[in-house]
């Protein structure tokens, strides 16, 4: 199998699992991207661009290596955006065969839960990731 053909099919693999904590979790978008913010897997509702979304994170993930430096803050567990409606942007880095990545998803509700359906995610994209 060469290497495009892999990235393709584990890509689809991993947007299954977004799918999958979408649905479960009434999320209407979620990406995973690497360390820079390039989307490696996305899951959305129609009117959601995961394109932009990943961007936002790249923006993010500069900010916060930016802290780690210049602040000597660890590794980061969660960055969350909160807007004056309720709704998050939560980013969750993590680590899956030493690559960094960054699964971001956007929670509608104020009080809607999501931590239990991200770490859910992230430990299957941990095992299934071959890159």
């Amino acid at each position: 199998m060469s290497q495009t053909s892999m990235f393709n099919a584990s890509s689809s693999e991993l947007s299954k699992v977004l799918e999958e904590m979408n649905q479960k979790g009434d999320f209407p978008i979620a990406v995973l991207t690497d360390r820079e913010g390039f989307p490696i897997a996305s899951a959305a509702a129609e009117n959601h661009d995961p394109a932009l979304q990943a961007a936002v994170v790249a923006m993010i993930q500069k900010a916060t290596a930016q802290a780690r430096t210049q602040l000597g803050m660890s590794l980061t567990d969660e960055i969350i955006l909160n807007d004056k409606d309720g709704r998050r942007l939560v980013c969750r880095p993590f680590e899956a065969n030493h690559h960094d990545l960054v699964l971001a998803v956007v929670v509608l509700k104020k009080d809607q839960s999501y931590r239990r359906l991200t770490n859910l995610a992230v430990a299957v994209i941990q095992r299934k990731w071959r890159f």
